[in-house]
């Protein structure tokens, strides 16, 4: 016999009834936004594919946070401040000596992100999918997801969509761009970790060839051909040797992890580049298995060519594939490169960022603006601010994108799309939207001076 949504939900504890707002997606600006939008006192529920927030910080393994600094100040505020406080506080987060505070362990973030929403009395459903959405006349009715339950739709007056695709926003009807201008994508990584490192022998290997480390705890080394890293001819005697494949050196990147001695995190490898498309399911399959091939070779690598990882193992591979870009909204305004190394200023700015424009190869196209002589940006005091307008898709009115989707061209998604730029714009997206079920507006008639006013009193920089 089937069942009613409401009393299938009733059967397996859920609440009935409708939420104020619904985020779909709880995952680095998804978590934020619930919280943000729970903590004013709006009925919120964070609706989330796993079993735990966090994203590509938890699921991806993507650490640590990408600094994003100007004149030696943290651009990313607010909740990023709370966030790396309680992580410190656990042992799950660190400051170096040069007093970069954005090292973190993925597995302590589960918690923290969880705590908070809870605690802000905001509501999540794990192991919940998005299928669809029910639109009438440009406003979002509900959403219609999938779990152990079956199908089931979930009502709100207002909805964010933070899945990091626009899977919410294009399902009701709102334009997109994705790729590049021939519709490549940047490269994808799929990162593991590595347990039982001798860390001290490994920091003083790195540091004698002329990688130096600022001490054991706090590393970070990287090599890609052609960049001049002591590290290279490593990765020459092992691609001659037959243990790594001439890719494999493409971008090897790792780091250390705060609470968890002897574990190194690895950025890397980077998935080839013809399984691009992060909402294509048979090619983030593809993806996941050339990622593990691959990991099982720099494994091998780590082994044989560096001291201190010759009794390491193989700790955990990412359950996430690593997306750095796939759809974007085409919102009020489109961020554009050149508002970026003009560093724009917007009377609607809620976010400030000065990170660089990061394009991992598109089809073996690779491109980095790292030298910005002439421009603006080039100052180590600049920055260029996020309009409010960019998170709002065109044709829908009671919707918020947040995260790496918002509307924005491929060269600048590539300078915004860093965690702690995520976590800014889910701060404005969770306040915005309870802002506007809380005065049963759309989320164009939200008061912009007020959101500002809000923002800055929760210690953003804005």
């Amino acid at each position: 016999m089937k069942l009613a949504a409401e009393e299938r939900r009733a059967r397996v504890g859920g609440p009935p009834g409708e939420w104020d707002v619904i985020v779909v997606g709880g995952g680095t600006a998804g978590s934020v936004t619930g919280i943000a939008s729970a903590r004013l006192g709006a009925r919120t529920l964070v609706v989330e594919a796993l079993g735990f927030l966090g994203g590509t910080a938890t699921g991806a393994l993507v650490t640590p946070f990408m600094r994003n600094v100007a004149g030696g100040k943290e651009l990313n505020r607010g909740l990023t401040d709370e966030i790396k406080a309680r992580l410190r506080a656990q042992g799950d987060g660190a400051v170096d000596p040069d007093g970069n505070d954005n090292w973190f362990n993925p597995e302590g973030l589960k918690f923290v992100l969880e705590d908070l929403l809870l605690e802000a009395g905001g509501e999540v459903l794990y192991h919940t999918y998005f299928v669809g959405a029910v639109v009438k006349e440009g406003w979002i009715q509900a959403v219609e997801v999938h779990n152990k339950a079956g199908l089931s739709t979930l009502r709100a007056k207002v909805f964010v969509d933070a899945t990091g695709d626009a899977d919410l926003a294009v399902a009701a009807g709102a334009p997109f761009q994705a790729g590049d201008e021939d519709g490549h994508h940047q490269a994808m990584s799929l990162r593991f970790l590595l347990g039982n490192v001798n860390l001290d022998d490994l920091s003083r290997f790195l540091t004698e060839i002329g990688l130096p480390q600022p001490c054991p705890s706090f590393m970070h080394f990287a090599m890609a051909w052609g960049s001049g890293s002591p590290l290279e001819p490593l990765f020459q005697k092992a691609v001659t040797e037959g243990v790594l494949q001439k890719r494999d050196g493409d971008y090897f990147q790792a780091f250390t992890v705060p609470g968890r001695p002897g574990e190194l995190a690895f950025n890397c490898p980077r998935i080839d580049t013809k399984f691009d498309d992060g909402t294509n399911p048979w090619q983030l399959s593809a993806a996941q298995v050339d990622g593990r091939r691959a990991i099982r070779r720099l494994l091998n690598f780590c082994r044989r060519y560096l001291p201190g990882c010759e009794e390491s193992y193989l700790v955990a591979v990412a359950p996430l594939v690593g997306v750095r870009e796939s759809r974007r909204i085409v919102g009020d305004y489109v961020v554009a490169l050149d508002d970026i190394l003009n560093c724009r200023m917007f009377p609607d700015s809620i976010c400030r960022n000065h990170y660089p424009v990061d394009i991992h190869p598109v089809r073996g196209r690779g491109r980095r603006w790292d030298d910005l002589t002439g421009t603006p940006y080039s100052h180590p005091d600049a920055f260029h601010e996020i309009p409010y307008r960019a998170l709002i898709p065109k044709r829908v009115n009671n919707l918020l994108v947040a995260g790496r989707c918002i509307s924005a061209t491929f060269e600048a998604q590539a300078s915004i799309r860093i965690q702690p730029n995520c976590h800014t714009l889910g701060q404005a997206a969770g306040t915005a939207a309870a802002m506007a079920a809380q005065n049963g507006v759309g989320v164009r008639d939200v008061d912009v001076s007020e959101l500002k006013r809000i923002l800055r009193e929760q210690g953003c920089v804005v």
